[in-house]
């Protein structure tokens, strides 16, 4: 046995020191596979089912191999439990001397040279952004590490921070006056001493398109990779591989023109009107694609005059632009840097506008005065090999959703990893089949019928009155959320807490504390939730959640992998649903003691014959077509 298992054992060290710790032979299993993998130089896929204890299981292992570890999660806030909690809990209890660091992207610290010089034009920012920036000055005085999460008064996603952090655009980097005090910089020297290195997936994907343009490593190389939630990477790396320039990017590039000039080179009258033509370009792009809400191919406005007509006027603004701030650059370093991210800029703008590739969809996001012009690969797995490659070591994708029946051809495909590579998968040790039911409620109609929505929140409410509450409401789209929150607030006697009227973290501990609350939520509330406990006793899945057929990136894989000979729904619609139908279902049972009741609303999941993949990828669990079964399972009076 290794040392890890033993570790992970009923006698190990951590059976003794870690409060409710229960061996478990899955666990055990994983942490062996991990260690093999990393002592092999290997690639390995590894599923583990919610409860196996793959944090442990994969963190072990790389404390005891003695080989330099980059673990990249895939949130900041799964980051920082690992860093803040596990690790320190791991290397305390079996006494390991390991250097261990923690990583975030650069717009998570704080940045003195734009804190000193933020200030408040009206153009630009909103009320009570000198206070905010007040805040941050004073806490700026204190901090160790600058990681802006730590100030509660200004939340993290606050517009101020644009003001008071660097991006990769606008950082001087060491023409910095102040880049001996840089707390990134600070981060990244630390960084490159560990021994084992917590990021995220965007950081280490950002680093390989660095080190992929030759530019200087962010990322110390490392011996081994472990990729956790590594359901996510192919769609993360699909975001890094291609291109993407916001209406928020060309603003902060006006904003800092604007301020630079006016420190040094106010007596250059050309340059206002230059900013000036650059914004009314942005705002005119905004009009000329249409009403907010959009994510659409670019082809559906291409031809339109206003879209082609906005689009050439960008070009030649911030041309204009990147021109006139040309004749400045020697009066500062902030100048020089505002010239070369306008001649970036022209660059992107060229390269969406430069025609279709069939490799690449380009697409569009507008939001209520914003836009995002998007270029992104159809397929990742070329791309993505080509930088493991250059990261030659032991590579570790691990997670509780990898699989579709069992197996991980969907997933090696997107990566374009060979079937030579190493797998592993290791179920729940959770108790399905006593703990949890299935009902599929008869009589349904189909989900593109006029009548659904009305079905599902009548079987739902059946379902919620006999949890008492308790349960979380899944959905595939807004506008089914928006219709579910209109009835439920007239029909049902329990807490309603519905997605967009407060953050996520706010909801989530209204409805832990609630205990009988009833919590309506689309994508971000399918994965990466987790309540344990009676609190949720029944989740609710409006439809199979395939992804919809007019999304630009989909509708453009669907015609790649059509002229590539295959089969869009084998290969790709129905195991990215499943996968996705698996995350949400993850979200009921939590730990050893939990139970409940799943509800599957749409019929095609037992009336059409891909349902049985989706079933077969499901843990085992009773089922039942019968409310009173449900009402039963929860001890409640099975009558009408």
């Amino acid at each position: 046995m290794s040392d890890s298992s033993d570790h992970l054992g009923a006698d190990g060290p951590l059976a003794a020191a870690v409060p409710g710790f229960r061996p478990r032979d899955e666990q055990q299993t994983l942490a062996r596979g991990v260690e093999e993998a990393i002592a092999d130089g290997a690639t390995l896929i590894a599923e583990a089912g919610t409860g196996t204890g793959k944090t442990f299981a994969y963190l072990l292992p790389a404390l005891l191999s003695g080989q330099r570890v980059i673990v990249a999660t895939g949130t900041k806030t799964l980051q920082d439990q690992l860093y803040g909690k596990d690790l320190p809990l791991l290397r305390e209890t079996l006494d390991l001397p390991v250097r261990t660091a923690l990583l975030k992207g650069r717009t998570n610290y704080l940045c003195l040279y734009r804190m000193e010089r933020a200030q408040v034009d009206p153009r630009f920012d909103r009320p009570g952004t000198g206070e905010q920036l007040q805040a941050i000055r004073q806490w700026a005085g204190l901090t160790r590490t600058g990681d802006i999460n730590e100030l509660a008064e200004v939340p993290h996603d606050a517009p101020v921070w644009s003001r008071a952090t660097s991006t990769a655009d606008n950082c001087l980097g060491q023409n910095c006056p102040l880049f001996d005090d840089c707390f990134l910089m600070a981060a990244r020297r630390q960084a490159q001493e560990a021994e084992l290195l917590v990021v995220n997936h965007h950081l280490l994907m950002a680093d390989m398109a660095l080190k992929e343009g030759g530019y200087g490593e962010v990322l110390p190389t490392a011996d081994a990779y472990i990729l956790d939630e590594a359901h996510q990477i192919p769609d993360v790396a699909a975001q890094f591989f291609g291109l993407s320039l916001s209406s928020r990017q060309f603003m902060e590039l006006l904003r800092d023109s604007q301020a630079e000039y006016l420190r040094e080179a106010g007596d250059q009258p050309a340059l206002p009107d230059a900013l000036d033509r650059v914004r009314r370009a942005v705002q005119d792009m905004r009009l000329a694609l249409g009403e907010a809400g959009q994510r659409a191919a670019w082809h559906r406005v291409a031809d339109a005059d206003a879209a082609a007509r906005g689009l050439d006027e960008l070009q030649r603004a911030t041309g204009a632009l990147a021109a006139t701030l040309e004749t400045l650059t020697e009066r500062g370093p902030g100048l020089e840097n505002c010239h070369r991210r306008a001649v970036d800029t022209v660059a992107l703008l060229e390269r969406f506008a430069g025609g279709e590739d069939e490799a690449y969809v380009r697409w569009y996001e507008t939001h209520a005065q914003a836009f995002t012009l998007r270029l992104t690969p159809l397929d990742v797995g070329g791309p993505f090999q080509a930088r493991m490659q250059r990261h030659r070591g032991a590579w570790i994708f691990t997670s509780a959703t990898l699989s579709v029946r069992g197996e991980f051809g969907h997933f090696r495909e997107r990566l374009g990893l060979d079937d030579s590579v190493r797998t592993l998968r290791v179920d729940s040790p959770f108790d399905y089949r006593n703990n949890a039911l299935l009902y599929t409620p008869s009589g349904m109609p189909e989900p593109n019928e006029a009548a659904y929505t009305d079905a599902f929140l009548d079987a739902a409410e059946g379902v919620i009155r006999a949890s008492g509450g308790r349960a979380f409401v899944l959905f595939t789209s807004h506008r089914a959320l928006r219709a579910a929150a209109d009835v439920f607030r007239e029909r049902l006697p329990y807490t309603l807490l519905v997605q967009g009227e407060a953050s996520q973290n706010q909801l989530l501990e209204r409805f832990r504390s609630a205990g009988d609350a009833v919590l309506l939520g689309t994508s971000s509330f399918w994965e990466g939730v987790d309540v344990k406990g009676a609190a949720l006793s029944a989740v609710l899945i409006d439809r199979l959640p395939f992804a919809a057929p007019n999304d630009p990136v989909t509708e453009a894989r669907i015609g790649y992998l059509r002229r590539q000979g295959g089969n869009p729904f084998r290969d790709y619609q129905l195991p990215q649903a499943v996968i996705a139908l698996r995350q949400g279902v993850g979200r009921l049972i939590r730990d050893h003691d939990d139970f409940g009741v799943l509800m599957i609303g749409d019929p095609r999941l037992t009336g059409r014959s891909y349902g049985r993949q989706f079933l077969d990828s499901l843990p085992a669990m009773g089922r039942t077509r019968d409310l009173g079964v449900v009402r039963a399972f929860f001890g409640a009076d099975s009558s009408p």
